[in-house]
């Protein structure tokens, strides 16, 4: 059994203001080539499809002609809806698009009912279970100790008819306790979004999508393919890859990542104006067509600066100063560029005004008291 994990596409999404989809539609055609290429048994989109509820109508064309693409290979799709996406647009059709192979589930209705392929190996059970929150979990069982992740999580699985002589799959959209996150995902609340790795123990592979960086979570059979762009500055280091998952007999697993390349590159770039205006520094570069973070070194703001650097980087997209005055102004980020949880920002704030730490008891009160903001938003 062959699949081919993808997810967080953010389709429509806009970095700095600058609209993205002539890259989502460059890369996704790259990702059909590899699966035509590849002629797996299916295709999991793990979330997030678009980068917001109500996306752009392009965003849903670009989608549409994706589907359209797969669906006329004969070529099984497997999707979920994520905590950027509309629940309700996700399965719009769905039971109509069923029929040929085009898996949408977008909303969770308190069941889960896998999707059954066969091969030689035998039948290999696919569970699609979209972003949840504790609430809405609460809701369907009526059962208020349902006040974390994990246990939201572990009560929906434990309801799951799984078979355990049968390879099983499940592709859900969570944050799993312990991986990295990066500043162009959405953070809820620091820790009490987190879902425990060992709620995922009955599955042969789950395809986790909502972090933007591949890894895995405590095991190999846990795993976040990451976006198929990079979007934010943060991930100019990290190459964009998809993941190509076998299962064979039942207990064989192998993961092969194929790298994305892109249209045009994330890059960070630094020095002096003088210095990166020098034709020397970018000829027979790909500078000058990647998206650009420049981090001057001048002392001195250089006028117009932003519009003179553009004549040369004409996709400069943010620009900064480090400097004497930029270090001493007061940065609330992280140094690898991570935003400070709202959980992390409360306890440096309590600790700067009682000058002690917060307590166990503390903070479990406060983190239960943004979730409950946050669901309500």
């Amino acid at each position: 059994m062959k699949l081919i994990h993808l997810s967080d596409l953010h389709l429509g999404k806009r970095v700095n203001e600058y609209s993205m989809l002539d890259e989502q539609k460059f890369i996704l055609n790259k990702i059909l080539g590899i699966i035509l290429s590849q002629k797996p048994d299916g295709v999991i989109i793990a979330g997030d499809i678009y980068d917001k509820p109500v996306p752009p109508a392009e965003a849903v064309t670009l989608f549409d002609d994706f589907l359209y693409a797969l669906c006329r290979e004969s070529v099984k799709v497997f999707a979920i809806s994520g905590n950027h996406d509309s629940p309700e647009r996700t399965s719009f059709a769905s039971r109509i698009m069923d029929r040929d192979g085009i898996y949408m589930r977008g909303s969770f209705d308190g069941k889960v009912t896998p999707i059954t392929l066969e091969d030689e190996y035998g039948k290999a059970d696919i569970f699609l279970l979209p972003f949840v929150r504790p609430s809405t979990v609460r809701n369907y069982y009526e059962d208020m100790s349902i006040t974390s992740y994990t246990k939201a999580l572990q009560r929906i699985i434990d309801d799951m008819d799984i078979d355990p002589s049968r390879r099983s799959v499940l592709v859900t959209h969570q944050f799993v306790i312990g991986a990295l996150r990066s500043d162009s995902e959405e953070v809820s609340v620091g820790g009490t979004d987190g879902v425990d790795a060992s709620v995922f123990e009955p599955f042969d592979y789950t395809a986790l999508g909502h972090l933007h960086s591949a890894q895995f979570c405590g095991s190999d059979k846990i795993r976040y393919c990451g976006t198929p762009l990079k979007y934010s500055f943060a991930e100019a280091d990290k190459p964009r890859s998809l993941d190509i998952v076998e299962l064979k007999e039942k207990g064989s697993l192998a993961l092969k990542s194929v790298i994305l390349e892109p249209l045009h590159d994330m890059k960070r770039i630094k020095g002096s104006y003088e210095e990166l205006t020098a034709k020397s520094y970018y000829e027979n570069t790909d500078l000058r067509d990647a998206f650009l973070h420049i981090t001057l070194t001048d002392e001195e703001d250089i006028p117009e600066a932003a519009a003179r650097l553009s004549v040369i980087y004409r996709r400069l997209l943010k620009l900064s100063y480090d400097n004497t005055r930029t270090r001493m102004s007061f940065d609330m980020r992280t140094d690898d560029g991570v935003s400070k949880t709202p959980r992390e920002l409360f306890g440096e704030f309590f600790k700067m005004q009682t000058g002690r730490e917060l307590g166990d008891k503390e903070g479990a009160f406060i983190s239960a008291l943004i979730e409950e903001v946050m669901e309500e938003a």
